[in-house]
């Protein structure tokens, strides 16, 4: 996630000397240049509060599964209604989540840089942000989507907040695996939103970004192992060996692949998606299987390179779903 840093930091709180203070001082800054800066730095602020990046990921998964379900091109307006309040309940779920884990997004090298870590944003302005994006974006699903649509949104948000973030990640290390449910919601989200109903084709799909999710968290997780260790997330790196985590994480990669393989029949997809889904299959397990033989072999820590394993499964997810667009425009 990209967080824009507050530059003005410290010089905020030191005085500023008035014109003809003395010879040489310098002149006070012009107070709409002023302004705007500082307008700037908060509108930044609040938006890195909602992780662009991760918002990024999951309409990957959400906007593909409406080409399917319309079996074409779905309605622009429907698209764009369903990608805006999509975008605000996934922001409002990273909100208030950066609002729970400011005590530890301090402690951790990868997250000491968002907003409330630096102290950008007050605790209590990031959670009335994250709770009225919350209540903007079911609100508009409801009247302009459909009330199916609106129930899986405000799941997806109620989900994260208490299941992953309150009771399960500082638990257990099973956190990523079944806290993941929350972000395998715009898969049915983007079903709803043009079927205003479900089927088993969305679920399949539900299944493939709730294997993807383990092997691809923990992997992020091994680079950052220590970071975890001292803010006391039970991450599964943290607590089992680094020939556990890989081949727990291949298990699921396999497991993917196979679900992913699954949507073929169920949903009657073309042979561009078999294609497309069979070759990326081979390099994901592929990249499964180089982790665990250098393991295997003695590597250890970052020599892993597990980062690798971590970008490649993005790939995956992106060009997977892209074929599933695609495919039913074929044929």
């Amino acid at each position: 996630m990209t967080v824009l840093s507050n530059k003005r930091g410290v010089e905020l709180d030191e005085p500023v000397p008035l014109d003809g203070a003395g010879p040489g001082a310098p002149a006070a800054p012009e107070p709409v240049a002023e302004a705007r800066r500082t307008v700037g730095a908060s509108v930044r602020a609040y938006v890195a509060l909602t992780k662009p990046r991760v918002i990024e990921l999951l309409l990957i998964t959400t906007i593909p599964v409406m080409f399917l379900a319309q079996r074409g091109v779905p309605p622009l307006a429907t698209v764009l209604l369903t990608f805006s309040f999509g975008a605000m309940s996934a922001g409002a779920a990273n909100a208030i989540n950066c609002y729970i884990d400011r005590d530890i997004d301090v402690k951790m090298r990868r997250t000491r840089r968002r907003p409330l870590a630096r102290a950008q944003v007050t605790p209590a302005r990031a959670l009335v942000f994250g709770i009225t994006l919350a209540v903007v974006s079911t609100a508009g699903f409801f009247f302009t989507v459909n009330p199916l649509s609106a129930a899986g949104s405000l799941f997806a948000i109620l989900f994260y907040v208490f299941v992953y973030s309150l009771l399960l990640k500082r638990r257990t290390s099973q956190n990523v695996v079944w806290g993941g449910i929350a972000g395998c919601m715009p898969v049915l989200i983007g079903w709803t939103a043009i079927t205003n109903g479900l089927a088993w084709t969305p679920f399949v799909l539900f299944g493939v970004v709730f294997l993807w999710t383990p092997p691809h968290t923990w992997t992020l997780a091994m680079r950052y192992r220590e970071d975890y260790a001292v803010a006391k997330v039970p991450m599964l790196p943290v607590v089992a060996t680094e020939r556990r985590v890989i081949t727990e994480s291949l298990v699921y990669a396999y497991a993917t692949v196979a679900c992913s393989l699954a949507l073929w029949p169920v949903a009657g997809m073309g042979p561009v998606y078999g294609a497309v889904a069979v070759v990326l299959g081979l390099v994901f397990v592929g990249e499964g299987h180089r982790l665990l033989r250098a393991v295997r072999a003695g590597v250890t820590g970052v020599h892993l390179r597990p980062m690798r394993f971590f970008h490649l499964s993005n790939v995956y997810l992106a060009l997977l779903f892209t074929a599933v667009a695609v495919d039913p425009l074929l044929h």
